[in-house]
């Protein structure tokens, strides 16, 4: 053997059990690790094109913040600057650092109004009339809460850096968002949608969002080889809101329909779904999709939009009597708070007692029996010692 060759296999050799030790926190095994290499294995050709992507859209979200950054006139920009590439250092999504571009443009467009020309005069004041005229101009209330929480993350960014003091952060400004019921859509609604005649793709498109809840960005991301059809499950490798990995899994209706679509694809394509030309589907044209057939379905009063299936999703797990912690994992919340509130949305113990209540008291009303109010009292003592539906949940799976 040729002493130059063994040294490179060496070499090699022990690149790549470096590489895998780096990459020992994932569920690649040394054995499937080792055959990736060998093989050139299409998943992770496929996570190496993932992330390739992301980083030039990071790339092009730095490049485009760095070029209005310039045309801005307030002194001190370059600490913004600096703040935007320590995020794109920090591998934040391109979003991420779009909307911090966005929050502190118009957080130095408010200080030059107001008169203030350097970061050193910023003072809590500032930030609190930030918020005020946030509100006034008519943003919607999460948007003016994402824009406090830039401006403070970045406050505190060059408070480590001297230009600012303490004093700034003395305050105790919270904004409360409204926790809205989502909108989750009522199961004749749904067999109504269903029926609708479609194409192959679009039907299979609508019936994964509604049997795995996933987010429309993760459906349109969806590669083939993150599909496995004899388990029925889908890896998401990084979700579209926090980023984390989980699986979800598709029940036979939703096989069966992808399975009619997975004969009608080109199967040189890397995206599960695509547009026209092989093009990457984007969110306007899966929502004018959905559109579509909620028109044909004559529910376009209903408001339902693409995010409603997968609240009918959550919705209709836990009529079925899934406990929440389980759920919680399916639709990649980090907090338990997060799923608790479809038990708000469909509570059937709730609901039952509620129509027994009444059903008593409009029986009162009509006949005038004294008999239903200790009927009545009956009900709601046996009410209280009902379990409330989240302990439910949790008890019987």
């Amino acid at each position: 053997m040729n002493p130059r060759e063994s040294t490179s296999e060496k070499e090699f050799c022990s690149t790549s059990l470096q590489s895998f030790e780096e990459d020992f926190s994932t569920d690649l095994t040394l054995e499937t690790y080792l055959e990736a290499l060998s093989s050139n294995e299409p998943h992770v050709a496929a996570l190496d094109e993932r992330e390739a992507g992301a980083a030039r859209l990071r790339s092009r979200a730095l490049d485009l913040a760095v070029k209005r950054l310039a045309l801005m006139e307030f002194k001190g920009k370059e600490y913004v600057e600096e703040y935007v590439r320590c995020q794109h250092r920090s591998c934040c999504s391109a979003n991420t650092i779009r909307n911090s571009r966005h929050g502190l443009e118009a957080f130095f467009m408010y200080l030059r109004g107001t008169g203030r020309n350097t970061l050193e005069e910023i003072d809590r004041r500032d930030i609190e009339g930030f918020v005020e005229h946030e509100q006034d101009r008519g943003l919607k209330i999460s948007t003016v809460k994402m824009r406090l929480e830039i401006v403070k993350a970045f406050l505190r960014f060059i408070a480590e850096k001297g230009l600012i003091g303490e004093a700034v952060f003395s305050w105790k400004l919270r904004i409360k968002v409204p926790e809205t019921l989502p909108r989750a859509m009522e199961p004749e609604d749904v067999d109504r949608l269903l029926a609708v005649p479609g194409s192959e793709r679009d039907r299979a498109m609508i019936v994964l969002l509604l049997r795995t809840g996933m987010r429309i960005g993760e459906l349109l991301n969806t590669r083939m080889v993150d599909v496995n059809m004899t388990e029925q499950k889908i890896l998401i490798y990084e979700a579209q809101k926090n980023h984390l990995g989980r699986v979800v899994y598709f029940s036979d209706d939703a096989k069966a329909a992808l399975e009619k679509w997975l004969e009608k694809r080109d199967k040189k394509q890397a995206l599960l779904f695509y547009g026209a030309g092989g093009k990457p589907l984007s969110y306007p044209a899966a929502r004018m999709m959905f559109v579509k057939y909620t028109n044909r379905a004559g529910l376009s009063h209903k408001g339902y939009t693409l995010h409603s299936l997968r609240h009918t999703y959550a919705t209709d797990l836990l009529n079925a009597r899934m406990p929440l912690e389980v759920l919680e994992k399916l639709l990649g919340h980090t907090s338990l708070d997060a799923t608790r509130i479809y038990a708000r949305l469909k509570d059937k113990t709730k609901e039952e007692e509620y129509f027994k209540a009444m059903a008593i008291i409009e029986r009162r009303q009509r006949n005038g029996d004294q008999q239903c109010d200790r009927e009545l009292q009956t009900l709601l003592e046996e009410a209280q010692l009902l379990p409330s539906h989240d302990q439910e949940l949790h008890e019987h799976p």
